[in-house]
């Protein structure tokens, strides 16, 4: 039987890269507004060179971007890209379809609802606090919680000691295979490929099940917690 269900939650939950891309091309013309005498091919190309170095998530991308271009930090360069690359992030953050019916039901099945993310834990709740998520979930496991990433299992294992279902009973929805599916099939539990949020065109998936739309999650515990046994089709 399936007691829980742990998701993903960037390009899982939320469309994570295309929020990204809006939100620093907002950035980058605001920036170009204010001042600073580049291309926006050239902002781009140094802003992604950050992300490559730093992380996805590095929090002084753009601090860094005018040390190096200006030897200097710009203020009032840095404060318009700031506020142009929040309210377009807030602007573009939305869920994926049927993921808030989806959610909803799962909870009126008294399904319990976690996140297990790479993320750090003001980022991750500062997104699921937007989309109205903060009060779904009953466990959020962040990148701060174990200072490992996925797909170490101690993200996975707190998770579940957390929620108190064994991996058995659980499953993890992810769009990474490398971290969310196999960190999740080490640690025991069954695993569904969230295929509609993948960005790097997976053709290799070791999951037990692949969704194109997340609201096949539902039919797949129906299955397990009605027959007692793991659904006959597996995508």
């Amino acid at each position: 039987m399936i007691r829980a269900v742990i998701f993903d939650l960037d390009n899982t939950l939320v469309d994570f890269m295309a929020m990204k891309r809006q939100a620093i091309d907002a950035a980058v013309t605001a920036m170009i507004d204010a001042g600073l005498q580049l291309s926006p091919e050239a902002v781009r190309a140094h802003i992604d060179r950050i992300y490559r170095e730093m992380g996805i998530e590095y929090q002084q991308v753009f601090d860094q971007l005018l040390q190096e271009v200006l030897g200097y930090v710009d203020y009032r360069i840095l404060s318009a890209g700031i506020i142009a690359y929040r309210r377009a992030r807030e602007a573009a953050l939305k869920p994926y379809p049927h993921v808030t019916a989806t959610l909803m039901e799962l909870v009126k099945q008294r399904i319990k609802l976690g996140v297990v993310s790479d993320a750090p834990a003001r980022e991750a709740w500062l997104r699921l606090c937007y989309i109205g998520y903060h009060h779904i979930f009953d466990v959020v496991v962040t990148h701060d919680d174990t200072g490992e990433r996925k797909p170490s299992p101690r993200p996975f294992l707190l998770a579940l000691e957390r929620l108190g279902v064994a991996p058995s009973e659980a499953i993890m929805v992810g769009d990474w295979v490398e971290r969310d599916i196999i960190g999740a099939k080490r640690v025991g539990m069954l695993t569904a490929f969230a295929r509609y949020g993948d960005v790097f065109g997976t053709q290799q998936v070791e999951a037990d099940y692949v969704l194109d739309d997340i609201k096949q999650l539902l039919d797949i515990i129906a299955r397990y917690n009605t027959v007692g046994q793991s659904p006959d089709t597996r995508g």
